[in-house]
């Protein structure tokens, strides 16, 4: 059963518009049946402040990786977008891992279909693939290691040299990287409908508003807008930088829901979002992803009980899909292990 033909079924069973009882308290619910069930919930930062506030845990697509690796319990619930879900799954075979709606997909993870990259390898013979996290589980079963924006660097600095590169889908963060270590990796040509709508135009307009305010970028962003940038990097990192830092304003330009940590962690300081190009038609001054807003309590609550929708991944896709995950997960922890002995 593909995508399509899962949600259909379970829009069919009526999990979709589940009616939740009148008066119910629904955070102390969802905490009993994590609980009865044994469930954990993930959540990443771009998700509604109300799914990151109940959370179990909450961070970026590395640590979220990470996190359920090492995970004991029996269901894992994650709040994000498909992509994400199938990651867990293929980290966990033995565990129920469920999403909260099957429509949450990811437009970077679509502009890079696993045919179209099998097709451009035959191309370039004698190249090693580098795929982003966000990608599909038959992407990833064709990539020989996997990067998050948190640790890209750190794993192509692992690489030789002269190793011959291709890397995908995201192009920006292809390019960023490529400035970074002076590589010349092909890059494929996709790239995320939120990061690459930031209006330059419109975030130097706040900065002469506001000259003392760093500018945060995440490497998903278009060149021009990683130039104007103080600090460029994850989500986790910016977040990391706002926190350690002396300033006390900053313009954010990544996914809008990253506010609701930074808010919280620093509730002294002023998290300004930067605005996408069509801010004034939509009538918002946030660039958020719609997909992660699919996320909503309510559908936590009946996902909780029905344990439905279930992520599957097929087993010879699962087997090619853990290998580059693994090598990044492992590099990662090696590299981790060799900055704490410094």
């Amino acid at each position: 059963m593909n995508i399509m033909e899962a949600k259909q079924s379970w829009i069919e069973k009526g999990y979709v518009d589940e009616p939740i009882p009148e008066g119910i308290d629904l955070c102390a619910e969802i905490r009993k049946m994590c609980k009865e069930k044994n469930a954990v919930i993930l959540a990443h930062y771009y998700t509604d402040g109300a799914v990151q506030d109940i959370a179990d845990f909450v961070g970026d697509s590395l640590a979220l990786a990470q996190w359920s690796a090492k995970t004991d319990a029996d269901i894992i619930v994650m709040c994000g977008v498909h992509f994400m879900g199938e990651t867990n799954k293929i980290l966990c075979p033995g565990k129920k891992v469920l999403v909260l709606d099957l429509g949450a997909g990811c437009s970077l993870a679509d502009s890079c279909k696993a045919e179209d990259l099998a097709a451009f390898k035959a191309e370039h013979p004698g190249y090693k693939v580098v795929s982003y996290v966000n990608t599909t589980a038959d992407v990833k079963a064709l990539t020989d290691v996997v990067v998050t924006s948190s640790n890209a660097k750190l794993v192509i600095d692992s690489f030789p040299a002269d190793e011959k590169l291709i890397f995908g889908p995201d192009k920006n963060l292809g390019g960023y990287i490529n400035a970074v270590t002076g590589r010349n990796m092909l890059l494929w040509d996709g790239g995320c409908h939120v990061h690459g709508q930031f209006s330059l135009e419109k975030i130097l307009a706040i900065k002469a508003e506001h000259p003392e305010a760093k500018v945060l970028v995440h490497p998903e962003c278009p060149a021009p807008i990683q130039k104007i940038a103080d600090v460029i990097g994850s989500t986790a990192g910016l977040l990391n930088f706002a926190i350690k830092s002396q300033a006390t304003e900053f313009i954010v330009a990544t996914e809008s829901g990253i506010l609701h940590e930074m808010t919280k962690a620093c509730p002294d300081k002023t998290f300004i979002p930067a605005p996408p190009e069509m801010s004034e038609t939509m009538g918002c001054s946030c660039n958020e992803c719609a997909f992660m807003k699919l996320n909503t309590l309510p559908k936590l609550y009946n996902t909780l009980k029905y344990e439905w929708p279930e992520i599957k991944v097929a087993p010879e896709v699962a087997e090619k899909a853990i290998k580059p995950i693994d090598r990044m997960l492992e590099i990662s922890k090696n590299l981790k292990s060799a900055m704490a002995s410094k």
